[in-house]
């Protein structure tokens, strides 16, 4: 299916709105009972499916095949839209692992990898579609 540059820019901007959430979950404290960690948890999981559904969408406009995280991962570290493959597979895994089984301790060593390191990975990437977006409505 050939994406439309409208297309990718509502993709986009689901994506978007789907960080802003993780963002304010991710910076307020965690509370005694869990919530924001299980909130920021549930938002993380999401927009890392929102991401590589948007690399996706992004690739397959610049005539790239893609047909899984693992490879939409894969191909966009090969086309300079992500910096760090291996730490986007090790969050593909962290978030693998978050989805399906719960464990406080390993929730909040979740938590603190998603502040710390995958955050910042999903908000480099935001700001790099965002650039493409920008510099293809240009021309």
């Amino acid at each position: 299916m050939l994406m439309t540059i409208l297309q990718i820019a509502m993709k986009y901007a689901d994506y978007h709105r789907a960080l802003e959430r993780l963002q304010s979950a991710l910076y307020k404290d965690p509370d005694v009972d869990g919530i924001y960690i299980d909130a920021s948890m549930h938002r993380f999981e999401l927009s890392f499916y929102l991401a590589w559904n948007l690399m996706k969408v992004v690739l397959e406009y610049e005539g790239i095949e893609v047909d899984s995280p693992r490879s939409s991962i894969c191909e966009a570290g090969k086309q300079g839209m992500i910096a760090d493959t291996k730490m986007w597979f090790e969050m593909q895994k962290k978030r693998n692992l978050s989805s399906h089984t719960y464990n406080q301790a390993s929730a909040l060593d979740v938590y603190q990898l998603i502040r710390e390191k995958y955050a910042p990975l999903l908000l480099a990437l935001d700001k790099e579609v965002q650039r493409r977006l920008e510099v293809d409505q240009s021309n």
